[in-house]
């Protein structure tokens, strides 16, 4: 008589598991050439290459134009925390988070509220930022000690009272106006 160790069932097949099971479905891999240079060959001629390039000259000075440089120094109040995998950072441009190489970042436009969490026991700081849409994206901080919570509390309350009621205290003066120009 012979023993199997481990799993009698056959792992399954099908469109669940893998999308290519259904011809048609997915788009067939195409290979890319080793060089990038783009010959008549490849169906790319000189004066196509030529029209993209002031397309894409635009759009990179819109870029430029459009994003304040990092390195400006901010009016007003900041708030950063950090650990070794984790950041936040509040000023006038938003908040940005980043967790290890993921990175995002919301305008103040773009939030809802601002949610902090301290634990009981432990040292992780917790941010969640909420978005208009029901989405919420929490970060958490390792601090060195317990006192950075509410060194931290204090600083990111100062950047919310800043910015965050900003937008909100401009929202009501529209409002009141089309409110006097309706009577």
């Amino acid at each position: 008589m012979e023993q199997r160790i481990g799993s009698s069932s056959q792992p399954l097949k099908g469109a669940g598991f893998d999308p290519a099971f259904i011809p048609g479905l997915t788009s067939p891999v195409t290979a890319k050439p080793a060089d990038d240079d783009t010959s008549p060959a490849d169906g790319v001629t000189e004066a196509e290459d030529a029209e993209e390039s002031p397309v894409e000259a635009e759009a990179e000075a819109v870029a430029e134009t459009t994003v304040p440089a990092e390195d400006e120094t901010p009016d007003g109040p900041v708030f950063e925390a950090s650990d070794r995998r984790a950041r936040i950072t509040a000023d006038a441009r938003g908040v940005r988070l980043r967790l290890d190489e993921e990175e995002c970042e919301f305008r103040w436009d773009e939030i809802g509220a601002v949610e902090t969490e301290t634990p009981r026991f432990g040292k992780r700081f917790t941010v969640t930022v909420h978005t208009p849409d029901r989405r919420w994206y929490p970060i958490e901080v390792e601090a060195t000690a317990r006192s950075r919570f509410q060194e931290w509390e204090d600083q990111l309350d100062a950047v919310l009272d800043a910015y965050f009621e900003e937008g909100d205290a401009e929202d009501t003066d529209v409002k009141e106006k089309d409110a006097d120009a309706e009577d």
